[in-house]
């Protein structure tokens, strides 16, 4: 089987997009911070470098001209050099542990590295974006301080971000594959929902198929959450068994590639309450609704409030208690989210997740999740819901 893969031949367009950005807000010298953190810690190291972080911290360094370098720690540079596809990497003191001791690494300090740039680029570097700044450790951030003194420090998160908003098409390609992930995910954890198992064991069933097709990890843990379990809006599976005549949320979101697929379904084990069947047809028609108005150019906020006008209209309207549109990509949500409170309008080649949730009820609570592309003709879906 050939798995669908972005092409090197991809990384230079985005560096040359981000720089022409960087142009645009000024900008000498763009710093992209990344981790193995769950959910977003790998997301611009992976945009930008396809490298996905273990371990220990790395930079992307983004000057204005020329190509970006990656900084990491002493054990990631042969893995950097590996697995990304970026050839200049340097291995920082300011990522090296305290304790420990690398004789035969050569380290140099993130200030030389700066004003190696400054060098190549033949001038001073006056002002520098910083993305990922809400994942940077105190300690970094002080190095990054100090190496760039006198620099004026901006957020260039939304920058960085915003460049991921419309999707290439190997993007769609690698994206419509980790759907496929998905699908089977929710099929292998429909199958083993039954009374007398645990939540563990279903989430195990889901991610051993997505595993199994080409699935590198989750992009979020995987929920399956049952009885009480599901009335927050997050939830880990846990050792609880099923039960019989209870609700059972799933969600789903395998990794593949970098990128990501979010699927979220309620489940019935056996009979349910009246209004725990009417609260799942309400998020039902209201997901329908909002796939529905999708269409370029229309206000993000309408298309979440399609969703939103049913579930009000239903008397469950304080139960919906996030934006219910958003972007799917290196993140498993990320940039744009649309609210009722953002008018930003919707573009050809966004891949968007309609995620109604219905949480904090009496009786518990549910979302239904699903994505899809936006075409000149309307939404595409990327995965069917059973």
């Amino acid at each position: 089987m050939t798995y669908p893969r972005i092409p090197d031949s991809e990384y230079p367009l985005r560096w040359a997009r981000l720089q022409a950005a960087m142009a645009e807000a000024g900008l000498d010298l763009v710093l992209a911070y990344a981790d193995d953190h769950a959910v977003a810690g790998p997301a611009h190291a992976r945009y930008l470098a396809d490298f996905a972080p273990h371990f220990e911290p790395v930079c992307i360094l983004v000057p204005a001209a020329g190509q970006p370098l990656l900084l990491s720690g002493p054990e990631s540079e042969t893995y950097a050099l590996q697995a990304g596809r970026l050839q200049d990497v340097r291995v920082i003191r300011e990522f090296t542990h305290p304790d420990e001791e690398y004789p035969y690494t050569t380290l140099v300090r993130l200030e030389d590295v700066v004003q190696e740039a400054a060098q190549r680029m033949g001038g001073q570097i006056l002002r520098v974006g910083l993305a990922g700044l809400e994942l940077m450790p105190v300690r970094v951030f002080q190095a990054v301080e100090r190496a760039l003194a006198g620099a004026e420090l901006v957020d260039a998160e939304a920058l960085v971000s915003g460049l991921r908003a419309i999707k290439s098409e190997a993007e769609l390609e690698v994206i419509r594959y980790a759907y496929k992930l998905a699908e089977a995910g929710i099929e292998a954890a429909v199958g083993a929902v039954r009374v007398g198992v645990t939540e563990r064991s279903v989430a195990a069933a889901a991610e051993y198929a997505m595993r199994s097709l080409g699935s590198e990890g989750m992009g979020i843990d995987t929920i399956v959450a049952s009885g009480s379990n599901n009335r927050p809006i997050l939830a880990r599976a846990g050792l609880r068994i099923l039960q019989q005549d209870e609700l059972v949320l799933l969600t789903i979101a395998p990794r593949y590639e970098g990128y990501h697929a979010a699927l979220g379904l309620p489940l019935a084990v056996g009979r349910l309450a009246d209004d725990v069947r009417r609260a799942m047809d309400v998020a039902w028609r209201a997901q329908e609704a909002a796939a529905q108005a999708m269409y370029p150019g229309r206000p993000g906020s309408a298309v979440e409030g399609a969703a939103r006008q049913i579930v009000e209209a239903a008397g469950l309207g304080p139960h919906f208690l996030y934006s219910g549109v958003h972007s799917v990509g290196v993140v498993e949500f990320e940039l744009p989210i649309f609210g009722p409170n953002n008018h930003s309008p919707l573009a050809a080649g966004m891949v968007l997740s309609v995620d109604v949730p219905l949480f904090h009820a009496p009786w518990g609570g549910l979302r239904y999740e699903c994505g899809y592309l936006v075409t000149d003709e309307g939404a595409e879906p990327l995965a069917e819901l059973p």
